[in-house]
């Protein structure tokens, strides 16, 4: 039976719903189960400006610890952070609330506020690879990278769906510039026209690449994003799905809840975007992580603006199909400068796909519930 009192607010955060890996050596996806997240009704808005300055990344300086004793939301500040705001290609935008209902997740850390400072994302020697070739850059995992038209990256996660950071298309006052007409490009081999013969690639150039283009049809993005972008709280819900206007008829990652970092392989990240250091390439790099909150990973894998909005992914076992298999647990947000006992340390930060966030990101995708109910 479904709940939406104070009860449930206690169960979603304090009581384990996590089915752990036991004696299995394998790194194994735990069994999370997700709340419902449904909407409760929609509302007109007035057609935005689209005046705000595109962002390729987020600051901030609440770090970890600061996270950790922010007071955890009532529910209906919960209810109030997931709504959801939806913006077509005509310009139009509605209003969604929304009602969660049943189940649990795990035990919560929190949240935080505080102010930027100028980004340090190269740390020691920069670990990054460019990934060149075609056999590469059109194959899975890479394939799944795609360049939003505002200059981050964004990952495949179904036929018609982007996963990207909301502050790539919001500034959590406005739509950026360029929001309305949003296209979403796929890295593709460079083709001429070859007469009677059709298109074929240039000869000797195989790997040269150029993006093709796809129209954006709609954007979601979480009410939690435009309402607290002046402080970290808002850092917690840097992310957004868009909906193609046609199929891209490429393999996509699946989206899932995201483990611990004890139980990540090695405790290791994995991520691939197009930094904007680095010009039409695409940039795979990963890393150990190093804290977390609830709702963030603090990490040091080196990136650079362009490269937010990249999802985030690890490999692990998957039990009940007895094969490995990759989800994507995160999306890259942006710079954090953190005080800890006076000395200034800096990561890079990833939003969690949480149970809460695993169940809207699906309902937005599949339209239903249903299907969204193990994460």
């Amino acid at each position: 039976m479904a709940i939406d009192m104070s009860a449930f607010w206690f169960l979603l955060f304090l009581v384990p719903c996590v089915q752990l890996q036991g004696t299995n050596t394998k790194p194994t996806w735990p069994n999370y189960k997700v709340p419902v997240i449904v909407p409760e009704s929609t509302t007109g808005l007035e057609k935005p400006h689209f005046d705000a300055a595109p962002r390729l990344d987020v600051s901030g300086s609440c770090g970890p610890d600061c996270h950790k004793h922010f007071p955890t939301p009532t529910f209906g500040e919960l209810k109030e952070n997931m709504a959801y705001e939806t913006l077509y290609s005509n310009g139009s935008r509605t209003l969604t609330e929304v009602g969660i209902y049943v189940v649990a997740s795990k035990a919560r850390t929190e949240n935080g506020a505080g102010k930027s400072r100028r980004k340090r994302q190269i740390y020691g020697h920069d670990t990054r690879f460019n990934i060149y070739g075609k056999n590469f850059l059109l194959n899975y995992p890479f394939s799944t990278s795609v360049k939003l038209s505002t200059g981050c990256t964004g990952t495949l996660v179904a036929e018609k769906h982007v996963l990207t950071a909301a502050h790539c298309i919001h500034d959590g006052k406005s739509y950026v510039k360029g929001a309305q007409k949003l296209r979403v490009g796929f890295l593709k081999p460079k083709v001429k026209d070859g007469g009677k013969g059709g298109n074929r690639t240039y000869p000797g150039a195989s790997d040269k690449m150029k993006f093709q283009w796809i129209r954006v049809k709609r954007t979601h993005v979480p009410k939690g994003w435009i309402k607290g972008n002046a402080n970290d709280i808002g850092m917690d819900y840097d992310y957004a799905l868009l909906e193609l206007k046609k199929p891209h008829k490429r393999q996509f990652m699946m989206i899932g809840v995201s483990p611990t970092g004890r139980q990540l392989p090695n405790h290791r990240i994995h991520f691939s975007g197009f930094d904007n250091d680095r010009p039409g390439n695409l940039v795979y790099r990963f890393c150990e992580v190093k804290d977390e909150t609830y709702d963030l990973l603090y990490q040091q894998c080196d990136a650079q603006p362009g490269a937010s909005g990249s999802g985030v992914y690890v490999r692990m076992w998957r039990r009940d199909k007895q094969k490995w298999e990759r989800k994507i647990i995160g999306i890259f947000s942006g710079h954090q400068w953190v005080d800890r006992n006076g000395d200034k340390q800096d990561f890079n930060v990833a939003v969690r796909i949480t149970p809460l966030k695993y169940a809207q990101i699906c309902f937005w995708i599949k339209g239903n519930y249903i299907d969204c109910q193990d994460g």
